[in-house]
Parts: C-alpha cells; structure tokens; sequence
C-alpha cells in the first residue's frame, strides 16, 4: 500500500507540483488549502507524512503543528518562505522534522519525504524490538525487478548483472515508468556528476544495457523519444 503524503498549503500551484512529483515517486497525495482542512483530514483518515505550509489561512501552519504534536508523532516537514533562523528553530521545537524554505527543488521534497519516512520506520522497528529488519524497496516493470537494497535486478526470476551505473539508471527508470528523460537528467543520476558534453557516455551505456535486458529486441524496454530523450516501456 502506497505510503498516504497530506500536501497542505493555500498556493494552489505548489500543491500540483508537490503532487505531481509526490504521485510521480510512487505515493497517494491528499490536499488542504488551509490549516482547518489540513486537522480534519488529519483527524479523519490515516497519513503516513505531511508538507506544512506556514502561512494559511484559517489556521496558519504552527498552530496546525501544535495541535497535531497534542495527539499525533506522524513526521511533518515544514514547508515555508520564511528562511530566517528564529522561524526555523520555532517550527522545530514546536515538533517539526524537517524545514524547507520555498523556493524548492521538488525532488529534494521527495527525497526529504523519502528520509523522513526511512527515519520513522525505524523509530517504530526500535519500538517494536526489530531494530535489524530493514524493508526492501522493490520495484517493478512488467517481468522486470528491481531489488534496490540488494542491488538485484532480474527479468522473468532471471538474474541480469549490471555496473552501479547501470544499476543507478535502472533505478532512475524504473522509479518512474512511462516517463522520459533526458541525457542530461540520466547521465547527471547514474554517474553522479555533473553533465558536461557527456552524450556519447549516455548512448553507449544505455545501448549495453539494453542489450542485456533483451539482445533480440534492443527497443524492448528503453525507448528512446527522438529529440527528447529515454523512457522505459511500461
């Protein structure tokens, strides 16, 4: 089950992006304008994590806080134009897990959200005893899997041995079926660096790669988009 992101702040744009990319990275997102719906959602269903925008109307974000900490541990990241130190410090000691100030790179939202989870499964595993159990993220393509803790991936229950950059790649991809990359958004994932002039390392990476996810038809599962860039074939 999709892991349930509360996205709550009174700029209608920032809430489509968030859940854009929230959806985009695999969870299901609920929407408040203001903080009196950000507590009756809270109140009335389950959410795994929520983005907190300080300046709401109704009620603005720290009360919100506050009035969550009474009753609830769910981890919550603060979302807000209000870069200053005083502010940052205020919204952690009222019980916040994480500061963003707006403007931010959406992908550090997800990556923020993704830490913050992690760190809440281990709160709860420590709890519970089970401080050695470790969920795996599996991901999956029609017959292709991917085990990113163990760094396995396999087609059909059959092994396929990969470099750490095709590995990061696959992981890039399979994150996001259906979705297209470009060179630069591959290169800059799987080696890490930054991209400059570095096209024909692309090309020649994802062209092994794709001989060893199917030799017989190259095009099976990465598609290139002429112009754009890649995706993998959902």
């Amino acid at each position: 089950m999709a892991y349930r992101i509360l996205v709550a702040d009174d700029d209608k744009d920032i809430r489509s992006v968030l859940a854009l990319y929230m959806e985009d990275a695999g969870f299901e997102v609920v929407e408040a304008a203001d903080g009196g719906e950000a507590l009756a959602i809270l109140e009335g269903q389950p959410i795994d994590l929520c983005l907190l925008d300080i300046m709401m109307p109704v009620m603005d974000g720290y009360h919100v806080l506050k009035r969550i900490r009474e009753t609830s541990d769910v981890p919550v990241i603060v979302i807000s134009a209000k870069g200053q130190d005083p502010e940052k410090i205020l919204g952690l000691n009222l019980g916040a897990d994480d500061y963003m100030v707006k403007p931010f790179n959406p992908l550090e939202a997800v990556a923020r959200v993704n830490s913050n989870l992690r760190r809440a499964r281990g709160s709860v595993a420590r709890a519970q005893g089970q401080d050695d159990v470790r969920p795996s993220q599996v991901l999956r393509c029609r017959d292709l899997e991917l085990d990113v803790e163990a760094c396995l991936l396999t087609r059909g229950g059959t092994p396929i041995d990969l470099t750490p950059v095709e590995l990061r790649i696959m992981t890039l991809l399979m994150g996001h079926p259906g979705r297209v990359f470009t060179k630069q958004q591959i290169y800059e994932h799987g080696w890490d660096e930054p991209y400059v002039a570095a096209e024909n390392s692309v090309m020649v990476c994802l062209s092994k790669l794709r001989t060893k996810l199917d030799a017989n038809d190259p095009q099976a599962y990465i598609k290139t988009i002429r112009g754009i860039g890649y995706r993998l074939e959902r």
